[in-house]
């Protein structure tokens, strides 16, 4: 493991600790969370927008899904929608085992949105109907972490738009040092 991601692994947890142990569902307690299973750390859906994020630069991890249980807010499904949203079509997949034998199916989007769906320790459906949240200091989390990741997906779509003679040549370039120079300012 670099040094890189020991660090962000050591600020994330430190953050987690100094924050009060409560989920932002109050059915999810992060006290009472007794497994995290990353079943699919990178998954892409008919969503998925190279142009934005390519979903093989997208991890979920332990700690987005604690941070997520941490910090996520109820919408409805029309405030969810992909089709009235953003998306980047890349999603990571965690089982969260409760104390209580509840488990809770979440998809999490580097976006912050967030799907949910609730079983029993058997895996059989409870009564519970899917639930959808938005979590946006996940967001500004996740991005924060993938910002090479964008900037290689600017780089394509540029590049692509200088091909295609949508831009002059050598304006990608141009426009590519730019948002690099812009983006590293406090």
């Amino acid at each position: 493991m670099s040094k890189s991601r020991i660090f962000i692994a050591a600020a994330t947890l430190a953050v987690a600790a100094a924050f009060p142990a409560q989920a932002a569902d109050g059915r999810y307690p992060i006290a009472y969370v007794q497994k995290v299973e990353i079943t699919h750390p990178s998954h892409r859906s008919a969503w998925e927008n190279k142009d934005f994020l390519n979903c093989d630069d997208v991890v979920l991890t332990e700690e987005d899904v604690l941070y997520a249980l941490r910090y996520m807010r109820r919408v409805s499904w029309k405030d969810y929608d992909p089709e009235n949203t953003d998306t980047t079509g890349c999603e990571g997949k965690a089982l969260v085992t409760f104390k209580n034998g509840r488990i809770l199916a979440m998809g999490i989007e580097p976006t912050g949105r967030i799907s949910t769906g609730e079983f029993d320790a058997g895996m059989k459906p409870t009564t519970s109907p899917p639930n959808f949240y938005e979590c946006d200091p996940c967001r500004k989390r996740k991005m924060a972490l993938l910002k090479d990741a964008l900037y290689r997906a600017d780089e394509r779509r540029l590049k692509r738009f200088e091909a295609e003679g949508k831009i002059p040549p050598g304006e990608a370039e141009v426009r590519l040092r730019k948002a690099r120079t812009e983006g590293n300012k406090p």
